[in-house]
């Protein structure tokens, strides 16, 4: 098994970038493992609708990122106290959904520090009951990557808000995230350590039998791998754009009266809306609805499209921030 360098990055596009460059550029005739850590995100899994997974006001006011990996399963949060591990490999067929192969070594390394770990149902480490890590996979061509959660000393409470979604309604076409109850390593520790000694035990554990052997991808590699976290992961088109297809109502009692907005979102952006409500309007709401069709469901967007409209033509008495309250 051969380690790979991610030189420290903590940004979730670069790492994710880095592991699907290691994926296709790397022979894995020899098996390979990453570790990293990502600064506060949100890690949608590939075929989950991204507005219904997250809290976008509290991730927003909390400068938390959000990125779309390109494995399935669900919605996980990322934090300094969270130590993600990749297993790349050649792929058999056999060990595709075998996450009992990859995830062993992890569980005994666990049980050498004293946690009563154990993989429970399809992908998911458990430890006295509560979920410690979240597992997915994703195979091209022959090869393959085994990639898992492993959480240490993260920010709880951050995971539940940051996955709490506030809509009033929202009716979806994609996957939904089973979230289970779930407990830091660290809490079942019978001795203390940081997350880097808890990386040095894996390491140590995982290398107790050969040489440890270091991957350093080289300058133009980095520059490739940082171009496609541009190009892709840092996208708003990836990381919203590739939801499925979903209904959202939202309905809000305001000083100006009931406004009541139902959207269809297709490909993140508005196909439909209809403006109900018991408001009082100078203009045809058609006119707003129209000019709301075929624009980004994105909150930043929408206020730069609508920075010239006056509201008050539909609207008495209403802000454009107050308006997109309502739609988000």
């Amino acid at each position: 098994m051969i380690l790979i360098d991610n030189e420290n990055n903590t940004h979730p596009a670069i790492n994710l970038a880095l592991e699907e460059y290691a994926l296709t550029q790397l022979d894995l005739d020899v098996d390979h493992i990453l570790f990293y850590v990502n600064k506060p995100s949100v890690i949608i899994g590939k075929h989950q609708n991204t507005h219904e997974e997250i809290n976008r006001q509290h991730i927003d006011t909390q400068g938390i990122h959000v990125v779309r990996r390109i494995s399935g399963g669900g919605t996980v949060y990322h934090d300094q106290g969270n130590l993600n591990f990749s297993f790349l490999t050649r792929s058999a067929g056999k060990t595709f959904n075998d996450y009992r192969t990859f995830t062993q070594p992890i569980i005994q390394a666990l049980h050498a520090l004293g946690v009563p770990a154990e993989l429970t149902g399809r992908n998911d480490i458990i430890a006295n009951g509560k979920k410690i890590s979240g597992n997915a996979q994703y195979r091209r061509a022959k090869k393959m990557f085994c990639h898992g959660t492993l959480l240490f000393d993260s920010n709880l409470d951050q995971v539940v808000s940051a996955l709490n979604v506030k809509a009033d309604k929202i009716q979806s076409k994609g996957i939904k995230s089973v979230r289970s109850r779930v407990t830091n390593i660290r809490e079942l520790l019978k001795q203390d350590m940081t997350i880097d000694q808890f990386k040095q035990h894996l390491l140590d554990h995982l290398f107790k039998t050969q040489t440890l052997r270091v991957h350093q991808f080289s300058p133009t590699d980095w520059q490739a791998i940082k171009a496609l976290a541009q190009s892709k992961y840092e996208t708003w088109g990836w990381n919203y754009g590739k939801s499925p297809q979903f209904d959202v109502q939202h309905r809000e009692r305001l000083p100006i009266g009931e406004i009541d907005i139902r959207m269809n979102i297709k490909h993140s952006a508005i196909a439909a809306i209809k403006i109900y409500g018991d408001f009082f309007a100078e203009r045809d709401i058609a006119e707003l609805e129209a000019l709301l069709l075929g624009q980004p469901y994105d909150q930043e967007a929408l206020r730069k499209h609508l920075q010239h409209t006056d509201l008050n033509l539909y609207f008495s008495k209403l802000t454009v921030d107050e308006f997109l309250s309502v739609i988000f």
